[in-house]
């Protein structure tokens, strides 16, 4: 085997591909990448050439001996890999609208990964991760897979109980940006923070921020007050002081679809009728940014990339990659299987939480019981990801619909089966995994 590393994008003419060479190319030195193979399917041919093309340019001006290949051939490309990442979106975006738009028609938000949203885009997406994974173990079982699809808890809870596979990790740039946010707040440097998150993706929490042995955190709540803190693909919706003040944790932006339910729906509503969703507005911002990466002159990451809800994402991935292949031991947030370290949720499940990233992989940090003010949302949206991962693998859409009745967020079993039979017909032709049954 030739010296060096091959790593493979699989969905690799995604927006998000720049900023993943970026990331590599910038960590050469201690991550020697020989080749990266970057993947998608026909439908997206336009797209990986695109982006491709830009790879190669960013490769050359960086005058790196590293190769980018391109295919639509996933089986070709997975031979021998290192690191396997995940980046797909089943459907492209025009199936992320009818889950935003459909359910907006019954008096639901809808939203990428909550809800409705988040139940079809599982539908659609884990029994292709099933699928790649069952190449790897063939083609190349020593490999990592590095996760940043959505919705990434459910994903992971797939993964972990169902297609016994342990060299699994899921990511998220939600606890990257939030370090971010807190590191300015404090006026330190980002690497020098240890947050300690737990829960689950797009649900966790930030217990303690160690700056220095010493936890931060109250100062954090103090110097925010009405704290901004929020993402691109997220409404900039402000927290009340004394709620999280009183809460004594801090809440990731998603929590605001559960304690900001009506305000948040209400924005909601006014996008969906002007035909700006957010789904519509990536649309729009995809078809920006893709021009801009066939000017043949571009050979960097442009700057607009940072206004797609996933920016760092394809960072934590390089950073991920980089603490396995060198055992760095440094801590990072991530999706890993719960033994113990969160003992108020099922062993076995998916939670997200700061570990040690090694080169045997994650191992979390210790938390035990989970604070009685949160303990329970975390463990509805559990039983919501178990029941939802049983459907899915049991091929049975009864029990989807049920996982999506039982989900924190809806307020009315009728609405949401109306909602589901809706989404069943629109996503039909992205959905024949379940006809098998």
């Amino acid at each position: 085997m030739r010296p060096g590393i091959k790593i493979v994008t699989i969905g690799g003419g995604s927006s998000y591909t720049p900023e993943l060479i970026e990331g590599f190319i910038k960590r050469y030195k201690e991550l020697p990448i020989r080749e990266i193979w970057l993947v998608d399917i026909e439908e997206g041919r336009e797209k990986l050439e695109i982006v491709g093309a830009l790879a190669k340019r960013m490769v050359e001006k960086a005058n790196l001996p590293m190769e980018v290949h391109l295919t639509l051939d996933r089986r070709e490309a997975l031979v021998d890999a290192d690191f396997v990442t995940t980046q797909l979106r089943v459907g492209l975006l025009d199936a992320r609208v009818l889950d935003e738009r459909i359910p907006a028609k019954y008096g639901m938000l809808g939203q990428e990964t909550n809800g409705a949203g988040g139940v079809f885009k599982a539908l659609r997406t884990v029994p292709v991760i099933f699928d790649i994974i069952k190449d790897m173990k063939e083609l190349c079982e020593h490999a990592w897979l590095i996760n940043f699809t959505n919705p990434a808890g459910v994903v992971s809870e797939a993964v972990f109980r169902y297609a016994e596979f342990d060299r699994y990790i899921g990511v998220c740039n939600v606890p990257i940006n939030m370090t971010n946010h807190f590191a300015e707040v404090l006026k330190v440097k980002s690497k020098d923070l240890i947050p300690y998150f737990a829960g689950l993706n797009h649900m966790s929490y930030v217990l303690s921020v160690f700056h220095k042995n010493k936890d931060r955190l109250p100062e954090i709540i103090e110097q925010i007050k009405e704290s901004q803190m929020t993402m691109n693909n997220i409404d900039p919706l402000a927290w009340k002081y004394e709620f999280v003040k009183e809460l004594g944790v801090y809440p990731s932006p998603y929590h605001k679809y559960y304690y900001y339910n009506a305000e948040m729906y209400a924005k909601f509503i006014k996008a969906y009728e002007a035909g700006e969703t957010r789904a519509e507005l990536v649309k729009k911002l995809e078809t920006t940014l893709f021009e801009k990466y066939k000017d043949l002159n571009l050979n960097v990451k442009p700057k607009e990339l940072e206004s797609r809800g996933g920016a760092y994402y394809s960072d934590v991935a390089c950073s991920i990659i980089s603490s396995l292949y060198n055992d760095k031991r440094d801590y990072q947030v991530v999706n890993t299987i719960n033994n113990g370290h969160i003992t108020d949720l099922p062993d076995g499940c998916a939670i997200e939480i700061t570990c040690r990233i090694t080169k045997d992989g994650p191992v979390p940090v210790h938390i035990g019981r989970l604070p009685v003010q949160i303990r329970g949302l975390i463990q509805s949206m559990k039983a919501f990801e178990e029941l939802l991962t049983d459907a899915i693998y049991e091929k049975d859409l009864k029990k989807a619909l049920l996982a999506l009745q039982i989900h924190p967020s809806t307020t009315s079993i009728t609405t949401a089966e109306k909602v589901f039979n809706e989404l069943v017909i629109a996503h039909k032709k992205y959905l024949t995994y379940y006809e098998e049954k």
